[in-house]
């Protein structure tokens, strides 16, 4: 049954008329054409589908819309500020930290919720946060260094040490 459902996308007012129980990543790809998160595995396993909720990193395949209300989503389209890449996103252009690209907007947006919380992690900590994203062409290396540039350019933004 559709009902008024409103939250924050984006750093935007959001209100919907829908049935709460969609899925967020349909919603966010059908009703607001925001395709940046894509469908994986559809069970939450693979990462593909992964956006911030409130600073956190959720599988969107799996997240009702329900579970988004008053909650503040941020999606890959919702990095860059005035025409300038998100520290995370310049960071994977720079070191390749993709391949086919498909699971880049997941893995971004996982490692962007993790920096948001883990403002200087270790490049052991950031392995073992990002081991269940999955990236099936092998690009995991490159991931890693991309996370860890960028780790290193928000703490010079933020005049903390690296």
């Amino acid at each position: 049954m559709a009902k008024p459902i409103q939250f924050r996308l984006n750093g935007r007012p959001t209100t919907l008329s829908t049935d709460g129980g969609r899925t967020l990543l349909w919603v966010l790809r059908t009703d607001l054409a925001l395709t940046g998160a894509k469908y994986g595995c559809g069970a939450g396993f693979c990462g593909a589908c992964t956006v911030a909720v409130d600073g956190k990193a959720v599988r969107s395949c799996i997240t009702t819309l329900d579970a988004v209300e008053g909650k503040e989503v941020v999606t890959i389209e919702g990095l860059e500020r005035d025409g300038e890449l998100h520290p995370l996103q310049q960071a994977f252009l720079d070191h390749g930290g993709y391949q086919c690209g498909y699971c880049t907007p997941g893995m971004i947006m996982h490692a962007y919720a993790f920096l948001e919380s883990a403002s200087n992690p270790t490049r052991a900590a950031i392995v073992d946060e990002m081991e269940n994203s999955l990236c099936r062409c092998g690009a995991h290396k490159r991931i890693v260094a991309a996370i860890e540039d960028a780790t290193r350019v928000q703490a010079g933004r933020k005049g903390g040490a690296s």
